[in-house]
């Protein structure tokens, strides 16, 4: 994440007004670019997403396609920048309560208007127990009450978060918060319409019954076939969408994403298949696009197993994985190693890598050995290892096995499964080591420590530091900068050495892009692509 204005505003907001004087950033068309007649687009997104409800969803395959069907307070233009959205200014009042001033020119796609009472309902629906939100005690927990929400303690009601007026909202948080504003241009928190839930039920983002506030309406679902959007006429900027549909494939395979963008099929690759860049940006120099995320590439090592529940084993296999030949000969696509819970871009916290990085490789491979030895492990004992359906994934696992093998002498039993399987598999600990890739969506190192935090959703390997746990907790309390960096980058240290997951790889994504495609930005560093923000340039 490399976006210097993303970086500037994020720092920004913590201490005063961020005005609309930024705009909302849709579609920008350069001065005399002849634009298509037919203005669609199909776009690969790599999966079936798990839901469409904002609240009810984790992955990026969801996150994708709702960040056209609803708008946040916030959103992330295609720089990854934050930009207004529904809100069209805010500004902190003191150290815990955030005022959003809202459009006046908003409404759902129904006609009826969008007001801050529908995100006090929306947040504190997200929140509730009861909805059962993936990702709420995650999020909630930003919010004052939220963590006591999540527990059951208060009721939802309780939530730090009013309607002062009908176009100004009063959010208040559990501690300082200064990337406020980053963080409600995520998924989870965008506003859903209290009149359609209540009317529908689970059945209220179907295709027909969804009412959304966007720059686009759900125009057809069919499951592991395709996601059709239009372009929402009541959307308050929709003067400034190009874009009149956009086609999003559920393709997981790599191969088959390739060729349906070769036969034109398809404007836009999910990524391409690892050994494949170097060759492909040969061949379509033009077409090639990577970006490096904040974010990355590890596998979870589930704790409560009986054999990873020690931290030698969990150490000696991290240490014995040659980053170096992962990112430089198996994926081979701008993708940096990895040595610790901290990427390039993260705020909040100094860079923190494992002391042994450095190691040359038989140093590491000795000191694995010794390990477990101690821990009793003998060569040959078996690992179960998954991942789901991909080629990508596939050919990385295969590396991990044979790094165990010829290394420690461990053997690994490999399977496959859909993703909304993996997830869920992950999420109940029925897993013993699993593939994981994490975009937060924000640069703040919290963003990462979600996944290692005492009971946190995400937190698959099931971890629970309760020092480290308390210094984080001490650190979201501060308002000194200074002294909640030295906080987390502490926490982040002992997180770190209890070996709750394998750092593999700061993410990129390596993807074709079809030249007739315009508003696709390389400086984007959390692959959130609005289609309001593209166009089809004649051709």
């Amino acid at each position: 994440m490399v976006s210097g204005l993303h970086r500037t505003v994020a720092r920004l907001v913590g201490v005063g007004l961020v005005a609309s004087a930024l705009g909302a950033a849709a579609a920008v068309v350069p001065p005399g670019t002849p634009l298509a007649a037919r203005q669609e687009m199909v776009r690969n997104n790599g999966g079936e997403p798990e839901s469409l409800d904002p609240a009810l969803t984790e992955s990026a395959a969801a996150g994708s396609i709702l960040l056209d069907l609803f708008e946040g307070l916030t959103t992330l233009d295609n720089h990854a920048r934050v930009v207004p959205g529904v809100a069209h200014s805010w500004r902190q009042t003191d150290a815990t309560t955030w005022i959003f001033s809202l459009r006046r020119n908003t409404t759902w796609s129904d006609g009826e208007p969008l007001t801050a009472q529908d995100f006090v309902y929306s947040l504190q629906r997200f929140v509730d127990p009861k909805t059962a939100a993936p990702l709420g005690a995650v999020y909630g927990a930003y919010f004052l009450n939220g963590d006591a929400i999540a527990q059951g303690k208060l009721p939802p009601t309780a939530l730090g978060v009013r309607a002062i007026d009908a176009v100004t909202l009063e959010l208040k948080t559990a501690g300082p918060v200064s990337f406020m504003p980053d963080l409600m241009s995520q998924a989870q928190l965008f506003p859903v319409p209290r009149a359609t839930v209540e009317k529908f039920g689970i059945n209220w983002t179907k295709p027909g019954n969804m009412v959304c506030n966007g720059a686009f309406v759900l125009k057809d679902w069919q499951v592991n076939s395709k996601i059709v959007v239009e372009k929402n006429a009541r959307y308050w900027d929709a003067a400034s969408v190009v874009l009149t549909r956009a086609t999003y494939l559920p393709v997981e395979d790599g191969n088959a994403d390739l060729k349906l963008y070769q036969s034109g099929e398809e404007d836009m690759m999910l990524r391409v298949s690892p050994g494949t860049y170097l060759a492909l940006k040969t061949q379509y120099p033009k077409e090639m696009h990577n970006s490096l995320l904040i974010a990355q590439r590890f596998y979870v090592l589930n704790t409560t197993d009986p054999l990873l529940k020690d931290v030698r084993v969990r150490k000696a296999l991290t240490m014995v994985i040659d980053r170096d030949i992962l990112a430089g000969k198996v994926t081979a696509d701008g993708e940096v190693p990895l040595y610790g819970l901290t990427v390039k871009g993260s705020e909040g916290v100094d860079p923190v890598r494992y002391d042994w990085a450095d190691w040359p490789m038989d140093r590491k491979v000795a000191e694995a050995k010794k390990l477990l030895v101690a821990a009793g492990v003998k060569p040959g004992t078996r690992l179960r290892f998954a991942y789901n359906n991909s080629d990508f994934h596939k050919k990385m696992a295969i590396f991990a096995a044979s790094e165990w093998k010829t290394k420690l002498g461990l053997d690994t039993d490999i399977d496959s499964m859909e993703q909304k399987v993996l997830m869920r598999k992950a999420h109940d600990g029925a897993l013993q080591i699993v593939r994981k890739a994490w975009i937060p969506g924000y640069a703040d190192i919290t963003g990462f420590l979600q996944l290692v935090q005492c009971g946190a959703v995400e937190n698959d390997s099931r971890i629970c530091d309760r020092a480290a746990d308390d210094l984080i907790h001490q650190a979201s309390a501060q308002s000194d900068p200074a002294r909640r960096k030295a906080l987390m980058t502490q926490a982040t240290r002992l997180e770190m050495e209890d070996y709750p997951q394998i750092p593999l790889l700061q993410m990129s994504v390596p993807r074709l892009v079809k030249p007739w495609i315009g508003g696709y930005d390389d400086a984007n560093d959390q692959d959130g692509f609005r289609s309001k923000d593209f166009y089809v340039i004649r051709h």
